[in-house]
């Protein structure tokens, strides 16, 4: 299924949590805030915004980063545009 994830870099205080439980979608920038990778091996562009493609494994470690946030900074989205996390 696809999801939408977003972070919000105002909320975002570069605790590096999500980067800890995902690393393969979620890294910091030169700003310190969270942004949200393609993959771990991406060399284009880090997005605060993004739409991926995942299993039900990649879903739930995506969730539990989301859920590691402490100022739950990071939103996930179904497919249909509902909002999954945070609820």
């Amino acid at each position: 299924m696809k999801y939408r994830v977003v972070v919000d870099p105002d909320l975002c205080i570069g605790a590096a949590s999500c980067v800890t439980v995902d690393p393969s979608h979620f890294a910091l920038n030169d700003e310190n805030k969270a942004v949200v990778l393609e993959s771990a091996t991406m060399e284009g562009e880090r997005t605060y915004e993004r739409t991926l493609e995942l299993d039900d494994a990649g879903k739930d470690n995506l969730i539990l980063a989301a859920q590691s946030c402490p100022t739950l900074a990071i939103f996930v989205y179904d497919e249909n545009g509902k909002q999954i996390f945070p609820e």
